[in-house]
């Protein structure tokens, strides 16, 4: 008998590996502080593969014997149907997804279960794990980022020639599209997508094969477990490897990022939807009423994104901090990885799922916006840029006199467009009147062509580009 089945016939009473070594049994409350298994099953999956990637490297090498190997991988496919009918039994006493599952290869194959493991540690194993889970969480954010994208952008289709008050401190500021408002959160959640899929360089290193912190003396093949579990190339130092969590904190600031884009979404939609300002018609689908006010739709979903992004924020700090004093290499304190990652993870997705049916059931209150646009002075910018182009006068000068126009406006209770041109020529004697067409809105919207201005074929332009 060889010292893996030694060392395993020893431990077929439902001990944990290292209890060959430790002679006393763990404290009943270590045990469930240490245990991670109610956790990080979620890693079934990504663990099984990786066991299966390995053991095939193992017998390439010829580390191990092409029986080993097949009653290994027979042995590990039936656990993973097992655990995705849920018949299999997760027991806190074997810590983590790997010690279940290579307890539960033991009652299924017997003492060559013990093989498994060769050149191998779970230092190694549970980050390959987590980055392959990651990796593959990482494409789900980005399918519902997208599916964002398209409804915004389907909603932005349907009103470029919607105008509304673009603001500035939440005043007044210039006439824009309604399309062109939605366009820029678009360019947000793109950005997110980049920011995702740029995160994937640093996520394509294989750290399986460096085993517990100095890589191993079997003749292994990292390139071929590479290959197999869809990374490009290994990572090059063993302790770097072990010890890092770059990958979790990349992944954890882009979730953080994602949900402040669903955060100041919200906030508008929150802001628009109130009686004040009555911009925005939000579905049934999407409000709740008041437990006492029979009037009352609140829009607490848009409040529950507002409100999430600071979980994202804490779960990214929390890592941060877990990380920041630790020397090389691996450290119990990073077991708490997963959990934070999977929290933000699950955070996200139902943002995300949140606003796109927020999105879909929303609709702008047409004859506000334009009401609300006709206020606030909108469209002195345009008088002030007509100034310069007409009556070659530098910007500042032009400035001063479209205060003075805004001024007069002002103390007799007038809007820009109210105003005659006689009132104007009082002001600036120079003006014709050709003036008058500057204080319409949709000539104030539509002038705005240079690139990513508010134009109304800017936009369609932008969509198309979005929908290709």
């Amino acid at each position: 008998m060889n010292w893996i089945s030694i060392i395993m016939t020893k431990n077929k009473n439902n001990q944990a590996i290292w209890n060959t070594r430790i002679k006393k049994s763990s404290s009943s409350l270590f045990q469930k502080v240490g245990s991670s298994i109610n956790i990080d099953k979620r890693l079934y999956k990504e663990d099984i593969s990786g066991s299966i990637a390995h053991v095939e490297m193992l017998f390439k090498q010829k580390i191990i014997s092409f029986k080993i190997k097949n009653k290994i991988i027979y042995g590990l496919n039936k656990i993973g149907k097992e655990i995705f009918n849920k018949k299999f039994e997760f027991n806190e006493k074997y810590e983590d997804i790997h010690m279940n599952i290579e307890k539960r290869l033991f009652q299924i194959i017997g003492d060559d279960a013990g093989y498994i493991h060769t050149a191998r540690s779970r230092n190694d194993q549970v980050i390959t794990d987590f980055k392959m889970w990651i990796k593959s969480a990482t494409n789900e954010i980005i399918m519902i980022i997208d599916k964002v994208i398209k409804s915004s952008l389907k909603l932005a289709e349907k009103n470029i020639y919607t105008i509304m008050p673009g603001f500035t401190h939440l005043k007044n500021a210039q006439a824009v599209s309604f399309a062109h408002y939605l366009m820029a959160y678009i360019e947000m959640f793109n950005r997110d997508k980049k920011r995702f899929k740029n995160n994937f360089e640093n996520l394509e290193e294989n750290p399986l094969g460096v085993a517990a912190i100095a890589g191993t003396s079997f003749n292994i093949d990292r390139n071929y477990t590479s290959k197999k579990l869809g990374f490009k190339r290994p990572t090059n130092n063993s302790i770097d490897t072990v010890s890092d969590r770059d990958f979790v904190l990349d992944f954890l600031f882009s979730i953080s990022l994602c949900s402040m884009h669903i955060s100041r979404i919200a906030e508008e939609l929150i802001i628009w939807n109130s009686d004040g300002f009555n911009l925005i018609n939000l579905s049934d689908k999407v409000v709740t009423g008041s437990s006492i006010m029979p009037q009352k739709k609140n829009p607490d979903l848009l409040e529950f994104l507002r409100g999430k992004s600071g979980s994202t924020y804490g779960n990214l700090f929390s890592m941060l901090t877990i990380l920041k004093g630790l020397p090389l290499s691996y450290f119990k304190d990073m077991q708490d990885d997963k959990e934070i990652v999977f929290k933000s993870f699950d955070t996200l997705i139902s943002c995300l799922k949140i606003l796109d049916e927020v999105i879909k059931n929303l609709s702008p209150n047409k004859n506000r916006m334009l009401q609300l646009s006709k206020s606030g002075y909108i469209t002195a910018t345009d008088l002030a840029d007509y100034l310069v182009r007409n009556h070659s006068m530098s910007f500042r000068k032009a400035y001063q006199k479209t205060s003075a126009i805004v001024n007069y406006s002002e103390k007799y209770k007038k809007n820009l467009n109210e105003l005659t041109l006689d009132e104007l020529k009082k002001i600036e004697p120079k003006l014709k009147n050709e003036v008058l067409k500057v204080f319409d809105l949709e000539n104030s919207v539509n002038s705005k062509k240079s690139y990513g201005g508010t134009a109304f074929d800017n936009i369609k332009k932008m969509i198309m580009k979005y929908k290709k």
